[in-house]
């Protein structure tokens, strides 16, 4: 899906005689479903969707929310209160292994498919730092540079039982030639303060991968395109039930009742939505592939004209946000440094 505009990139530059100039972004959102418990063969895959989209003239690609590692939609590992079990943590240990070093080889991996298709790079993963896993944003740049990575802040019910918790050090937004690029995973859509975090480091392509895709999402997307003056990029996998690992222990409560012989588990709606509320491409539901837009960068200064949440409609002598970006350590080494002797008196 892509709209009807015709594809031209400019930079942003300083207005002609007071008149702006056009400034035309391609973005692709890749819409696809992790090959589980084989990471290798999830990277082939996101490397055939990037040369797909960069053939197309996308500029920037986004994928959804663990795509590489995988989100474990209805996977219980076992877990219940008071309850552990072998089977359950067996389950944990594959999903560990799947989940990738940030950095690591297959971050290298992705810069250099960043570079070879000269595109900025969006990627979903499970990150592992020693056994506590992170879902993961990275981000790369079209010259091959790995830019760096946000953290979920708050993973969602069961999430929080294998997923860490982000920190304040890691929710960037990069100020780039096509626009200023950040991202909010899944639910953190819904935390008030974190997307404010972001509208005031000047977010204006917001990215947005994430495991959701019901209808309210939808009205949330379009929401905060409005809210923010920013375009929105949502990306979802599309998996059938054959694409997960067999177990018997998952629980799928949408497809239960389901008499399909292969239901779909996660059902898509990748969308892309302008800063004035128009949604420009997308949602798809019925299966995997790519959901393509042209962006009118211009449509930021339309949009802000009327509404700056950070800006001319904000009340800074009524509501205030503190955001603290400092790393969060459970452990601080502080070496003793020992004093050499005084041998003046010898």
């Amino acid at each position: 899906m892509s709209s009807t505009k015709e594809m031209s990139t400019v930079e942003n530059t300083t207005p002609f005689n007071g008149v702006a100039p056009s400034s035309i972004v391609r973005v692709t959102i890749v819409q696809s479903s992790t090959v589980y418990n084989d990471t290798p063969a999830t990277l082939d895959k996101a490397e055939k969707y990037i040369v797909e989209a960069a053939s197309k003239g996308a500029e920037l690609v986004l994928f959804p929310e663990a795509f590489i590692g995988g989100y474990p939609r209805g996977f219980r590992f076992g877990l219940a209160v008071g309850v552990h079990n072998e089977e359950g943590r067996d389950e944990f240990r594959k999903y560990h292994a799947s989940a990738i070093h940030v950095p690591g080889p297959e971050v290298a991996r992705l810069a250099d498919v960043a570079r070879k298709n000269h595109v900025y790079l969006v990627m979903g993963a499970i990150e592992k730092d020693g056994y506590t896993l992170y879902c993961t944003a990275l981000f790369f740049s079209p010259q091959g540079q790995f830019l760096g990575k946000h953290r979920k802040l708050m993973p969602t019910t069961l999430e929080r039982c294998i997923w860490g918790q982000g920190d304040g050090s890691t929710i960037p937004v990069y100020d780039t030639p096509i626009g200023k690029l950040g991202a909010a995973i899944c639910w953190e859509n819904r935390m008030p303060l974190y997307r404010t975090a972001l509208y005031a480091k000047g977010i204006e392509i917001y990215c947005a991968p994430t495991a959701d895709y019901s209808l309210e999402w939808q009205a949330s997307m379009i929401h905060i395109a409005v809210e923010g003056g920013c375009f929105v990029l949502s990306a979802h996998q599309f998996c059938k039930r054959k694409e997960f690992p067999e177990h018997p222990d998952y629980l799928f409560n949408d497809i239960v009742d389901t008499k399909e012989h292969d239901p779909t588990v996660s059902g898509g709606g990748s969308v892309i939505i302008s800063p004035l509320g128009q949604v420009l491409a997308g949602p798809n539901y019925e299966s995997e592939g790519l959901v393509t837009a042209d962006l009118d960068l211009g449509d930021i200064a339309r949009a802000k004209l009327y509404f700056d949440v950070v800006g001319h409609y904000s009340k800074p002598d009524i509501f205030n946000l503190t955001v603290n970006e400092h790393p969060k350590k459970p452990v601080t080494f502080v070496t003793k440094v020992e004093k050499p002797e005084d041998d003046s008196n010898k």
